[in-house]
């Protein structure tokens, strides 16, 4: 599908209001959001928690203003959601659906801000909505189901800036950037790609105004509390992406391009390419030519540090949001809405497949490869009944001095959510958040069921004579890190665990 450019204002016939904008298509979009919400309530209680998620459960339990990897805005909205619709799969990604009608409303926005009218705007709420990262964070509550949110929100906000000129805007700026610092640290990678592409790109009056520095304190007002904890903690979250590149850079870097790709969809790369034409050269909209920079900048710059595709995914979208306009014209000028309506529907239908819960859950690993967070689903009840059978090995006398300790926090959290049935104890582990919650108690010296990853094999020479291992077995191939997990009852620790604790940190 080529996708013609031209470089008229004009994208249909309710765009030519003079002065303003096109009227926004709020029905339409509001259909698009629905038909989304229901398809995501329909299946988030298929499968079952995210490792993620079991984890955001518990550190939502302990509130506080910051956790070694995050901060804690996603933890607290995962406590509001289980508090209010139940501590479920269905209950907790209420709020993950809730976030993802607000994304698809913001990108009709964006759309409507580029002077699509209200065929521009509907498509791009297609777009949106049937997009494959949109619809995977959407079924989940992960940082990046409110990160994505956060960067559109802030995206439109300086498009109506660069647009209008009007410095006020940087308090709402300011106030975004400022809550989705609260989310993740990351969203500062999108102030400075736009900050940078301004000045290169211009308009740089919008630089020239004590608007701009009013907005930068409104936004650290609202960050200070987290960003006061992690300076008194020593900024942990910057060890952790130091850790996760070092680990897993060479794959991103390897896979960023190929990612890129599809993680909207392949056939919807000519849209967002047409939209990056159009915000360059359109005379229309040349005040939104730095988004036709930041998306250059961000896949230079985020591979060299080793990081993931999906860090510019939201500027792709406000591209796709532009190229929404040339899609209206492309389909208009040749009479090709069925093909176009063919497109959609396939990039759905796929999509739907590869990142939601519609396969049964032994036949995951068939997509796992290409969306790993499908399996990370299955199997954590069978993690805890594993345990709880290791555990039921300890002699009653003992237990009181036993420990259950898990190397991932997804394991620990899985415990916590899932073990309780089974008369287990919370587990310990010294992974992330996990580690600053504290050790076993020194008098906790008896049995130790130790849940790890098979090919850890420093871990286990840290306690006693450990029995054979139990394998975690679902009855059949997963695909992911849960198979590979051993569950072993060792005869204790080799030194009190508050010695132990530091050697068996990791991030």
């Amino acid at each position: 599908m080529t996708i013609a450019h031209s470089d008229t204002s004009v994208s249909d016939e309710d765009d030519d209001r003079p002065g303003g904008l096109p009227p926004f298509a709020a029905g339409p979009v509001a259909v698009v959001a629905a038909a989304l919400a229901a398809l995501l309530t329909a299946l988030s209680g298929r499968y079952g928690f995210h490792r993620d998620e079991l984890y955001f459960m518990v550190a939502g339990d302990r509130p506080a203003w910051g956790y070694i990897d995050q901060p804690p805005l996603t933890p607290l909205l995962a406590r509001a959601s289980t508090a209010l619709f139940g501590e479920t799969p269905v209950g907790l990604r209420v709020v993950g659906t809730l976030l993802s009608i607000l994304t698809v409303v913001v990108v009709a926005l964006v759309a409507r801000e580029l002077g699509g009218g209200r065929r521009a705007q509907l498509l791009a709420a297609v777009f949106t909505a049937t997009s494959g990262i949109v619809l995977g964070l959407g079924h989940l509550v992960a940082t990046a189901t409110f990160d994505m949110l956060a960067w559109l929100v802030i995206s439109w906000l300086v498009l109506r800036l660069l647009r209008t000129g009007d410095g006020r805007w940087y308090l709402a700026i300011g106030a975004a950037i400022g809550v989705g610092l609260l989310n993740k640290q990351l969203v500062a990678l999108v102030v400075v790609a736009l900050l940078v592409s301004v000045l290169a790109a211009g308009p740089r009056r919008v630089l020239r105004t004590w608007w701009l520095l009013a907005g930068a304190v409104v936004a650290l007002v609202l960050a200070s509390p987290n960003l006061l904890w992690a300076a008194a903690h020593g900024w942990p979250q910057f060890t952790v992406a130091a850790g996760i590149s070092d680990r897993e850079g060479g794959e991103n870097r390897l896979m960023f391009v190929p990612l890129l790709l599809v993680q909207l969809s392949p056939l919807f790369v000519p849209i967002w390419a047409a939209g990056l034409v159009r915000l360059w050269r359109d005379p229309a909209i040349r005040w939104a030519r730095p988004f036709a920079v930041a998306v250059p900048l961000l896949v230079v710059v985020v591979p060299i540090f080793g990081g993931k595709s999906y860090y510019v995914l939201p500027l792709l979208i406000v591209a796709m949001a532009a190229g929404a306009t040339s899609v209206v014209r492309w389909a208009a000028a040749g009479r090709r809405s069925r093909v176009l309506a063919a497109v959609i529907a396939v990039a759905a239908l796929v999509n739907i497949v590869v990142v939601l819960p519609v396969l049964p859950p032994d036949t995951v690993r068939v997509v796992s490869a290409m969306y790993r967070e499908q399996g990370e689903q299955v199997g954590w009840p069978t993690l805890a009944s594993t345990v709880a059978g290791v555990w039921g090995r300890i002699p009653s006398e003992q237990r009181s001095r036993a420990v259950v300790f898990a190397q991932n926090y997804g394991e620990a959290a899985a415990i916590a959510r899932y073990g309780p049935g089974h008369g287990l104890p919370p587990a310990y582990s010294a992974h992330m958040s996990y580690y600053e919650w504290g050790p076993p108690p020194d008098s906790a010296d008896g049995p130790v069921v130790l849940v790890y990853y098979k090919d850890n094999l420093r871990l286990p020479r840290l306690f006693g004579e450990c029995r054979p291992a139990e394998r975690v077995d679902l009855g059949f191939e997963l695909g992911n890190e849960l198979q590979d997990d051993v569950v072993q009852l060792c005869s204790g620790p080799h030194a009190p665990w508050s010695t132990l604790w530091p050697m068996l940190r990791h991030f």
